[in-house]
């Protein structure tokens, strides 16, 4: 079952999903919770807010990260989308890795993709993607994080890149 605003809402409040910092009304779709754009530029500064741009060549790829924290509980997952107006103009936020497990803490990492031809520029702050929760039937036995499934992403701060080398039969 995917969660409506009402049951996003609720959940909000009594902290069972936790998004830091709190998002306000408008962030709240009917179905979605539209989260922020964030990076981490070439001298280590964090983009947040304000009057720091990116730029997106075309076919161009980065790594970025909302500006939120997100907590999972056992009993919810969520799905990161993008958002239709940028999708229009030809920018993906993932390319794959849009699943975020039960028990997941930290911020998200957004694969940026431009598959148009021209330049897109994003601002620091804008909302530029959607999460989607869904209710499980019952609460995960292990929580992303726990020792024995290897998660390689709890607790992500930033734009932290893939664990592996490019190597499969060297990483796992």
């Amino acid at each position: 079952m995917i969660l409506s605003d009402r049951g996003i809402q609720a959940r909000l409040s009594a902290g069972t999903i936790t998004v830091c910092p709190r998002p306000n009304s408008s962030a709240l779709q009917p179905a979605s919770l539209e989260l922020s754009l964030s990076w981490v530029d070439d001298d280590g500064q964090t983009a947040v807010g304000g009057e720091d741009f990116l730029a997106l060549p075309p076919n161009g790829f980065r790594l970025a990260h909302t500006v939120e924290t997100v907590t999972l509980p056992d009993s919810i997952a969520a799905q990161l989308t993008g958002k239709s107006s940028l999708g229009r103009l030809g920018l993906m936020v993932h390319c794959i890795a849009g699943y975020i497990d039960p028990g997941f803490d930290g911020q998200i990492v957004l694969e940026l993709k431009n598959l148009s031809s021209h330049w897109i520029v994003l601002k620091a702050g804008q909302r530029v993607a959607q999460l989607v929760f869904h209710l499980l039937d019952q609460p995960v036995e292990r929580l992303y994080g726990h020792p024995e499934l290897g998660s390689h992403y709890q607790h992500q701060y930033g734009d932290r890149v893939s664990h592996l080398t490019g190597y499969p039969d060297v990483d796992s």
